[in-house]
C-alpha cells in the first residue's frame, strides 16, 4: 500500500534537496544533489540553471526510491532568493544566473535608490532598501553592461520559479520571493509597477505573482517525465528559502523568533502587519501565510565565521585536527564573555546589522592571557552578538518575542544554543525536522495548499520540540556588559575598515 505524501523541493545555493512528507507529518525520505557555484570575476557569483534541473531530477529520484511506494499529492517549491534568472522568449536562460551573494551591482543599487527619491522614498514604495544582493540591481546591471542580452530578455525569474517553468510551462512567482527582488510593494503584495517603469524596465518581464499556498501550475508532459511523477500533479507557489524555512522551524505566528545559524545568520519573526523599519536594515517581506508578513535580518557571517576559524587553525598545523565539535568543546572550557575577548565576525563585509560591504572582522581585547578556548568562545559569541543587534532593531519596530526556535548547523551545539538563550534573553528550542529547513517548509505548505492541513498554524503544530535551553541569570549579567562594549565598536571602527579596504586594493594592484 502506498503512502500519501507531499514533495518539497529546495534549490539551495550549493545543492538541491528533495523531501517527502506523509500526511501525518512524518518525514518519509530525503535526498540531495550538489552543484557548483562559479566566481568568474571578483565579486561575481553565478550558476548555470541547467545544473539545478539535473540536480532536481537526481534528488527526487533518490528520495522516491528511498521512500518506497508513495503517492505524491502536490509539489512545494523553495529556493535561494534574489537570483536573477534571465530568459528569452522561448523560456531559455540568456546567461548564468546571478546569485544572491553576487556583489557586482553596488552602483546600480544606489541608482535605484536615487531614482526612487532617496532611501525614505524607496522604503515608502517597497518597504525595503535596495540591497546589493537583490534582483533589481542585477537586472539594471544587465541592462547597462550586457545590452545585447538584455535586448532579448522576455522573462525575469528567481531560481525556484525557473524550476516551476521547466516543470509546468508557467511563468509565475509568489509573494515571498517577489519581495526579495526589491521591486515589490510588500504592503500591497503586488509589483511596484511605477518604480519598475521609472527605472526604464518593462513590467511585462515580471511574472504573475500569487500567494504562496496557491496552486500555480501543474506538471506538463516534460515536467512529469523529468520527475517520474504523474502529469497534472499540482505545484503550489512555494516560497523563498529564507522565508519558508521559518515554517519548517515552526515559526508562523508573532511572539516567536527564529534564528538560523548556517553559513549566514538569520533572525526572523512573523508579523501580523507590515511594520516599518525606519532605516531599512531589517527586511520586511510578505510571509508565505497570506495573513502575515515576515521580518528578517541577515548577517553574512555566522557558521561561516567558525568554518573560517577552523580552516585557519588547521592550516597552521598542516593537518585536519580541529572539527566543529572540537572547537565547540574548547569554547566550553572558557567562560561567558571569553575573559573579556570580543570578536566582530564581519569576514565577508556585512548586510545586517550593518549594511557595509567594507566591514571587517576583528578580535578586540586580546591579551597574552587569552588561550585557544577563549578564541573559540569569542567566535561563537560574536555571531550571537550580531543576532542581538538584529533583535534590538526589531524591538525598535515593536517586535516582541518570548521564545526562540533555532535551526541550521549551529543548532547542533548545545553550547551555542545556550549562548543564544543567555544573550537573547529567551528560551531557545529546536524542533523535529527543522534541520531539513526550506524543503520541509515547502512540503508543509504544499499540504496546506491541498487542504491536508487547514492552515499554516495547524501544519506547524506537527513539529515537536526536541530540546530547550533556558537563560542563566549569571551569564546574562556578564553578557549585558559585553553587549554594551560590543555595540560601540562598529561605529568606532567603520572608517578604519574602509581605509583598510583601500589599502588592500592598493596591495593587490602592486
Amino acid at each position: 500500500m502506498s503512502i500519501s505524501c507531499l514533495l518539497g523541493i529546495d534549490l539551495g545555493t550549493s545543492a538541491c534537496k528533495a523531501l517527502l512528507l506523509s500526511t501525518d507529518g512524518r518525514i518519509v525520505a530525503t535526498a540531495s544533489s550538489a552543484y557548483e557555484v562559479v566566481q568568474p570575476r571578483p565579486r561575481w557569483v553565478e550558476q548555470d540553471p541547467a545544473l539545478w534541473i539535473a540536480a532536481v531530477r537526481q534528488a527526487v529520484a533518490q528520495a522516491m526510491q528511498a521512500a518506497g511506494p508513495v503517492e505524491v499529492l502536490c509539489i512545494g517549491l523553495s529556493g535561494q532568493m534574489h537570483g536573477l534568472t534571465a530568459l528569452d522568449g522561448q523560456g531559455q536562460p540568456l546567461r548564468p544566473a546571478i546569485l544572491w551573494n553576487d556583489q557586482r551591482n553596488e552602483v546600480e543599487a544606489a541608482e535605484i535608490t536615487a531614482t526612487a527619491g532617496g532611501l525614505e522614498a524607496l522604503l515608502r514604495i517597497t518597504g525595503n532598501r535596495m540591497l546589493v544582493g537583490y534582483t533589481g540591481g542585477k537586472l539594471l546591471w544587465m541592462k547597462k553592461h550586457e545590452p545585447h542580452l538584455y535586448a532579448r530578455l522576455r522573462h525575469v525569474l528567481n531560481p525556484k520559479d525557473y524550476l516551476r517553468h521547466v516543470l509546468t510551462g508557467v511563468f509565475a512567482t509568489e509573494v515571498s520571493d517577489a519581495s526579495g527582488t526589491g521591486l515589490f510593494d510588500v504592503r500591497r503584495r503586488e509589483w511596484a509597477r511605477a518604480l519598475i517603469e521609472a527605472l526604464g524596465l518593462s513590467p511585462a518581464h515580471f511574472p504573475d505573482c500569487n500567494e504562496s499556498r496557491q496552486v500555480s501550475g501543474r506538471l506538463h508532459a516534460a515536467g512529469a517525465a523529468l520527475l517520474g511523477l504523474p502529469q497534472g500533479l499540482p505545484v503550489i507557489g512555494g516560497g523563498g528559502d529564507s522565508v519558508i524555512q521559518s515554517l519548517g522551524a515552526g515559526v508562523v505566528a508573532p511572539g516567536v523568533l527564529q534564528t538560523t545559524v548556517g553559513t549566514a545568520g538569520i533572525l526572523a519573526a512573523a508579523l501580523a502587519q507590515p511594520l516599518d523599519c525606519p532605516d531599512g536594515r531589517i527586511q520586511v517581506f510578505c510571509n508565505v501565510d497570506p495573513r502575515r508578513w515576515h521580518a528578517m535580518g541577515v548577517s553574512l557571517n555566522a557558521g561561516g565565521a567558525l568554518a573560517w576559524f577552523r580552516q585557519r587553525m588547521n592550516e597552521a598545523v598542516g593537518n585536519e585536527v580541529q572539527t566543529f565539535e572540537s572547537l565547540v568543546a574548547a569554547a566550553q572550557r572558557s567562560v561567558p564573555g571569553a575573559r573579556g575577548l570580543l570578536f566582530l565576525p564581519y569576514l565577508n563585509g556585512e548586510r545586517c546589522p550593518h549594511p557595509d560591504p567594507a566591514a571587517r572582522a576583528a578580535f578586540i581585547g586580546l591579551t597574552a592571557r587569552h588561550d585557544f578556548a577563549d578564541l573559540c568562545r569569542s567566535v561563537l559569541e560574536g555571531v550571537v552578538h550580531s543576532l542581538c543587534d538584529m533583535q534590538a532593531l526589531m524591538a525598535a519596530m515593536g517586535v516582541r518575542a518570548s521564545l526562540v526556535s533555532t535551526s541550521g548547523g549551529g543548532a547542533r551545539s548545545a553550547c551555542w544554543r545556550q549562548i543564544q538563550a543567555d544573550m537573547l534573553g529567551c528560551d531557545v528550542v529546536t524542533r523535529q525536522g527543522a534541520a531539513e529547513g526550506a524543503a520541509l517548509g515547502a512540503a508543509l505548505l504544499a499540504g496546506v495548499g491541498m487542504g491536508v492541513w487547514s492552515d499554516i498554524d495547524v501544519a506547524a503544530a506537527l513539529l515537536q520540540e526536541l530540546s530547550r535551553e533556558r537563560p542563566i541569570p549569571a551569564h546574562q549579567a556578564c553578557y549585558a556588559q559585553a553587549r554594551e562594549i560590543h555595540q560601540g565598536l562598529y561605529p568606532l571602527l567603520a572608517g578604519s575598515f574602509a581605509r583598510l579596504g583601500e589599502l588592500a586594493e592598493q596591495g593587490a594592484a602592486a
